[in-house]
């Protein structure tokens, strides 16, 4: 009866600490896990944003889709203007030396690959949901940008509300996102 017994506390025993070790691993595993997966998709909005703006000084406006975006990015030009002579000469002898560039150059330069841009990190085939609009701001038409995503949707096993007791700021609905369509702001919501 006694052996029993012990067996019995020692599976009891064994039990405990595997209940330990996992409710001391698995926010552990969570916040690595998030922080993995966010500083992903925080690095391909950041270039999303930087071809956008190559995009908005070429053609003056936000591209709508990724599609466009490279078609734009890959046969567009840069137009570099420089003013030969002084501008404030009252006899005006200045002129004006204008040289274009292509822009895919540049985008090679920053190696961001342009065909897999609208792909989020960590999903299974979710592209960004982008909205390029314009808005009456301060009286002025302003081209305005939003690009983001669920956080459910790159999350893959910790898409769940349940691992909001690890992070009181976690949410999977909430989205990651940059820019705004209600004010000309490229700023990222986790800047």
């Amino acid at each position: 009866m006694r052996i029993v017994i012990n067996i019995v506390l020692l599976a009891l025993i064994a039990g405990l600490i595997y209940l330990l070790v996992f409710n001391i691993n698995e926010p552990i595993k969570f916040r690595a896990e998030k922080d993995l997966r966010e500083d992903a998709v925080e690095a391909k909005l950041k270039n999303i944003r930087t071809v956008q703006e190559m995009y908005r000084n070429i053609y003056n406006k936000y591209a709508p889709t990724f599609e466009a975006l490279e078609n734009g990015l890959d046969t567009g030009q840069f137009r570099l203007i420089k003013v030969l002579g002084d501008p404030d000469d009252p006899e005006g002898n200045f002129s004006y030396d204008t040289t274009y560039l292509p822009a895919n150059d540049s985008v090679s330069r920053l190696d961001i690959d342009l065909a897999s841009l609208g792909d989020v990190p960590y999903s299974d085939g979710v592209t960004f949901n982008m909205t390029a609009d314009t808005i009456t701001y301060q009286k002025t038409l302003t081209h305005v940008l939003e690009v983001g995503v669920r956080r459910k949707q790159f999350m893959g096993p910790y898409a769940d509300a349940k691992f909001a007791k690890y992070d009181d700021r976690y949410n999977p609905e909430s989205i990651l996102k940059f820019g705004s369509l209600d004010a000309p702001n490229l700023g990222g919501n986790w800047e």
